[in-house]
């Protein structure tokens, strides 16, 4: 009886790469509607910055119109923009039609 064996002389491509995927950035957009304690609380829960990271970002985002708050993979950068949707809008500031902060995911490139 006879059994198959694989061919111990396969050729096989060793130059094949792996491309890397271009980053990703987390774009928060300014706000004039949620308070600024409000911003820093969501970056703190979704980035577990500290404190003068957050602020500084979200001074950033208000006097310039827009901060990159995250650099990395596609798919992280589309979660993390979707929990910081998903914090919704400061819940002081309801009554007055706070909305979800402003956040893309953009190209870095």
């Amino acid at each position: 009886m006879a059994t198959a064996t694989p061919d111990a002389d396969t050729d096989t491509d060793t130059t094949s790469r792996t491309r890397r995927q271009p980053p990703y950035a987390v774009i928060l957009h300014n706000d004039d509607v949620n308070t600024m304690e409000f911003v820093v609380f969501v970056l703190r829960k979704v980035f577990a910055y500290d404190v003068a990271k957050c602020i500084d970002l979200m001074m950033e985002a208000h006097e310039k119109g827009r901060a990159v708050v995250w650099v990395g993979a596609l798919e992280v950068a589309e979660l993390k923009a979707d929990q910081i949707k998903s914090c919704g809008p400061d819940p002081a500031r309801r009554d007055v039609g706070a909305q979800p902060l402003g956040v893309t995911v953009e190209p870095t490139a």
